[in-house]
C-alpha cells in the first residue's frame, strides 16, 4: 500500500489527548479504534511529524488486518476527530487530526487543521446502545465449549467477525454473545462479509438485539441465502413489499410492528402471493371494515391459499363459484318458502263443534 503521510496545522511536543476525546467519544468508541486514534495522537509528536508510515504498518503494530485500521480510521472521520485524504485513484495518502466544529480549545493545545474540508453532511455512526443480555432460543444448536471458543478465536476471520460485532454493538461482547456469533459463522457457514451485512442491517432498521438478528440469520440458512448480494436481494424485496402493504392499507405515520411483518412473510412466502392479490386482498378489507386488518386480510388470503388461488383470475372464479353458490342457496331457501306456505293458500273453514256433535249422536235438528 502507498505510504501515508501523517499531518497537522500544529506540532505538538507532547502526546496531547483532546479533553473532548475522553468526555465524549472514548467512552463510546470500540477500545482497538481508542488505541489507534491514541497511536496516532502519539505519531504527531515534533520529532514524528512529517514521518510517513502506512495501514500496513499499522496493522502489524497492532496485530490486526489492514481492514480493521480502515474500519477504525472510518470510523474517527465519521465522528470527525481526522479527515481522510485520497488520490485520484482513492488511495489513502494523507491523515489529518482535527477536533469537531462544536470544540472549543485555547491555541495551545489544539490540534485542529483548519484547512481541511469536511462534509459536516457526514453521519456518525449509531448512538451507543444499552447492554443486551442474549440467551438465543435456537432449537438444536451447538453449544460451544470453552475450548472451542478459545480455539475459534484463533481464527482471523472470527476475529475480524467479533471485531465487526463489537463495533456495530458499541459494546464489548459477552460470552453468550460470542457462541450466538459462532454459531452464525460455523453451524449456519455464514462468510465475515455476510455477517456483517446482516448486523449493519438490522443495527440501521433500529435493532441491537443478537436475538433479533439470529432470527433473520435462521430465516435466510433457511431460505438457502449464503452471499450478501442474495442477502441484499432478499432485503430489498422484503422491504418493498412491506411498502407496498403499508401504501396498500394506507398506512403513514408509524412502522408496522413485527406480528405485521410476519404477517406479510407468511403471505409471501408460505403463500407465494403476488403482490396484485395481495393488494386486492387489503382493498376488500378495507372496504369490509373500513381500516386497516391485517386479521381481516389474513383470513382472505388463507382462505383464498386453501382453494389453490395463484392470480387475480383464480379469484375472480372463486369469486363467480361463491356466487352462484349463494344464488342456488337463496333459490333453494325461497323454494322452501313457498312450499311452507302452499298449505295456508285457501279460504279457512269454520265449524259448529257442538252442532256437529249433535248431529253425530242424533239428538238435534
Amino acid at each position: 500500500m502507498a505510504k501515508i503521510k501523517l499531518h497537522s496545522s500544529g506540532y505538538l511536543a507532547t502526546t496531547c489527548v483532546p479533553n473532548i476525546f475522553i468526555d465524549k467519544y472514548m467512552t463510546n468508541a470500540n477500545g482497538e479504534f481508542v488505541k489507534i486514534y491514541l497511536y496516532l495522537l502519539r505519531k504527531m509528536q515534533i520529532n514524528d511529524t512529517d514521518t510517513a508510515f502506512s495501514v500496513s504498518t499499522l496493522a502489524d503494530i497492532f496485530d490486526h488486518t489492514e481492514k480493521d485500521i480502515l474500519r477504525a480510521l472510518s470510523y474517527w472521520e465519521k465522528v470527525e476527530m481526522l479527515h481522510l485524504e485520497y488520490d485520484h485513484e482513492q488511495n489513502l495518502t494523507g491523515i489529518a487530526l482535527r477536533l469537531p466544529s462544536d470544540s472549543v480549545f485555547t491555541e495551545d493545545t489544539s490540534i485542529i487543521d483548519s484547512s481541511v474540508s469536511v462534509n459536516t453532511d457526514t453521519q456518525p455512526l449509531l448512538e451507543p446502545q444499552a447492554d443486551v443480555s442474549v440467551t438465543p432460543e435456537v432449537s438444536g444448536k451447538d453449544v460451544y465449549t470453552a475450548e472451542q471458543v478459545d480455539n475459534f478465536q484463533d481464527n482471523e476471520a472470527v476475529q475480524e467477525v467479533l471485531f465487526i460485532t463489537e463495533n456495530y454493538l458499541r459494546r464489548t461482547l459477552n460470552s453468550t454473545d460470542i457462541r450466538t456469533i459462532l454459531y452464525w459463522y460455523d453451524g449456519l457457514k455464514f462468510s465475515p462479509d455476510l455477517i456483517e451485512y446482516l448486523i449493519e442491517t438490522c443495527i440501521s432498521n433500529g435493532h441491537t438485539s443478537l436475538r433479533y438478528m439470529e432470527k433473520i440469520a435462521l430465516s435466510w440458512a433457511e431460505a438457502g441465502i449464503s452471499t450478501v448480494a442474495e442477502a441484499r436481494k432478499e432485503h430489498s424485496m422484503h422491504n418493498q413489499d412491506v411498502y407496498a402493504v403499508m401504501k396498500a392499507f394506507g398506512i403513514s405515520g408509524r412502522n408496522l410492528i413485527q406480528n405485521e411483518i410476519h404477517t406479510i412473510q407468511k403471505w409471501t412466502s408460505s403463500y407465494a402471493f403476488s403482490m396484485d392479490i395481495i393488494k386486492e386482498a387489503c382493498r376488500r378489507t378495507i372496504q369490509a371494515t373500513g381500516k386497516a386488518s391485517f386479521e381481516y386480510a389474513d383470513t382472505i388470503l388463507t382462505n383464498w391459499h386453501k382453494n389453490g388461488v395463484h392470480t387475480l383470475a383464480d379469484v375472480q372464479k372463486l369469486d363467480a363459484a361463491h356466487q352462484k353458490a349463494r344464488s342456488a342457496a337463496k333459490s333453494k331457501a325461497t323454494a322452501s318458502q313457498a312450499a311452507g306456505n302452499r298449505f295456508n293458500n285457501f279460504s279457512q273453514r269454520t265449524y259448529n263443534y257442538d252442532q256437529l256433535e249433535k248431529q253425530l249422536l242424533g239428538t238435534g235438528n
